[in-house]
């Protein structure tokens, strides 16, 4: 088993080490599918997030075992440490473990701190005016920083992107299942082909897109253009095969 730990949880090693012999038994379902996440509470009363990625087959196999590719979980542990170095919230690391069987990569594991942002993007899919009016600065402004700082949430999806606000009114952002970063210069292209997969009616999306601009130093009236070109291309291609899954307008 190869383990790495982030320095200021080493006091949680022995703990983490268990994981992999108690996680089927133990721990809160928060997802299942191919790969399966789980809470678990530590010994000191830390409430951790544990992802258990599932066992790579055929070429992936070949390509991540013999070093070709970097796991998707040591990846997720990895990118945290440059994102909140450059402003960008995201869960805190705490370790990752990969398993190998006769030199090839089994299961691997990403732990980090449960986030407390209770809300998910999804939202915006009915959010009222009064709502996203107020958010849509914000958001442009975190996802502007974002792309200034040349990095880019290859899965910037409403399941993937956190949100709260606090008791000033202020909205606070964090992505989380970061392990498809991109790393390099986010041009206007696209920066507002990235925002095409996110929930929201058409007002949201224009006023996001003008204050993005604004964020950038583009023009607004092309960047409005170039997001509301993207969505619509997204999502009808969506709907036609998956229906809708919000009261959406193109």
């Amino acid at each position: 088993m190869k383990l790495l730990v982030n320095p200021a949880y080493r006091h949680l090693q022995s703990y983490i080490e268990t994981l992999p012999e108690i996680f089927e038994q133990e721990g809160t379902t928060v997802y299942k599918s191919r790969n399966l996440i789980k809470t678990f509470t530590t010994p000191d009363g830390l409430h951790v997030n544990v992802k258990r990625y599932h066992k790579p087959r055929f070429l992936n196999l070949l390509a991540y075992s013999l070093g070709l590719r970097t796991p998707k979980g040591r990846r997720a542990f990895d990118y945290p440490t440059i994102l909140l170095g450059k402003g960008i919230n995201t869960p805190e690391p705490i370790a990752y473990i990969e398993q190998r069987q006769c030199g090839l990569l089994g299961y691997s594991y990403f732990i980090s701190i449960q986030s407390d942002y209770p809300h998910l993007m999804y939202e915006m899919g009915e959010a009222s005016p009064q709502l996203y009016e107020r958010m849509a600065p914000a958001f442009a402004h975190y996802t502007a920083h974002m792309h200034n700082m040349g990095i880019m949430h290859r899965d910037y999806s409403p399941g993937n992107i956190l949100w709260k606000e606090d008791e000033n009114g202020e909205f606070h952002f964090s992505i989380i299942d970061i392990n498809r970063m991109y790393f390099g210069e986010v041009d206007m292209e696209k920066g507002c082909a990235n925002l095409k997969r996110i929930w929201g009616n058409k007002d949201f999306f224009q006023l996001l897109a003008r204050h993005y601009a604004h964020e950038r130093g583009f023009d607004p009236s092309e960047t409005i253009e170039k997001v509301m070109k993207h969505r619509t291309r997204f999502w009808t291609r969506y709907i036609k095969k998956h229906g809708k899954p919000y009261p959406i307008e193109l």
